[in-house]
């Protein structure tokens, strides 16, 4: 992650197999491909909500705002706000047929603070100011399904949607 005075960026490196993309238009259900994900309340305090932003490895994105730490309401944020999240993917926007062998790809955007005001005013990045939230890996329909987190989520399967388990992020 990285920052300057209007937007956060967030890079992945992934080294996978199996890799698919066939979901291509923004809010679409992309954790079905090969696909990465940051969720994140921009402040210290999860009980304010939480963004969910997914993105396929072909840089096609999914992007909510959970007003409650807990299950509950979901607020999809408008296409013309997800438009202007710009990415940058090393595959190409559609992957079908999978590619089976090993390949490395890379997805890189930038989040623009602004689009998140209407929904949870950020705190501003800064030296010293902390974040909470996490990043995941999966591919929930490719031919070997997986899922892979940065702290550690613990329950009983799968479930990203817990901000209880949220890491610390502190900028610099």
């Amino acid at each position: 992650m990285a920052y300057d005075a209007t937007s956060v960026f967030v890079l992945f490196r992934v080294e996978d197999r199996y890799v698919r993309a066939v979901a291509t238009g923004h809010q679409q259900s992309v954790c079905r491909d090969s696909c990465v994900e940051f969720f994140f309340t921009p402040g210290p305090d999860v009980d304010r909500g939480y963004f969910n932003l997914e993105m396929n490895c072909g840089g096609t994105i999914l992007f909510h705002f959970h007003p409650h730490s807990k299950r509950g309401t979901i607020i999809e944020i408008p296409k013309d706000r997800c438009n202007r999240i710009e990415c940058r993917h090393s595959l190409p926007q559609f992957v079908n047929p999978e590619i089976i062998g090993p390949v490395t790809w890379t997805i890189v955007c930038r989040i623009p603070l602004d689009i998140l005001d209407d929904y949870l005013r950020p705190v501003a990045p800064a030296p010293g100011t902390i974040w909470r939230g996490n990043f995941y890996k999966c591919a929930d329909a490719t031919s070997h399904p997986h899922w892979l987190t940065w702290a550690p989520v613990q329950a009983p399967r799968p479930d990203f949607h817990l901000p209880l388990f949220f890491g610390t992020l502190e900028f610099e």
